[in-house]
């Protein structure tokens, strides 16, 4: 015999999300709470996140990964810029020191 899935109103759903979100209860929790198995919940929970442009656990939003890039070209540019810089080492050998600009 076939099951039937059970039905939640638009309005169940965005109420569920809201519990969730201005609580911090697990999503688990509230789950168990509204007898909604965890994983509809997060389901419903993610497409809100989606929906208000967060960025899901563990993932970048859009202004951060451009961020990122922008970090990552200065950082590879400042390497360069250092390995472009002479390096000498004192006769003693525990000193060293980087001289920029004698190139």
């Amino acid at each position: 015999m076939a099951e039937t899935r059970r039905q939640f109103d638009p309005e169940f759903r965005a109420g569920a999300v809201r519990i969730v979100r201005e609580t911090g209860k697990s999503i688990a929790q509230v789950a168990r709470d509204l007898g909604v198995n965890s994983g509809t919940l997060a389901n419903w929970v993610k497409r809100d996140r989606e929906a208000r442009g967060e960025a899901a656990a563990g993932q970048l939003a859009e202004d951060e990964r451009a961020e990122l890039a922008r970090l990552r070209r200065e950082n590879a540019e400042l390497a360069m810029e250092r390995n472009d810089a002479p390096m000498f080492v004192k006769s003693s050998g525990w000193v060293l020191s980087l001289v920029a600009g004698l190139r």
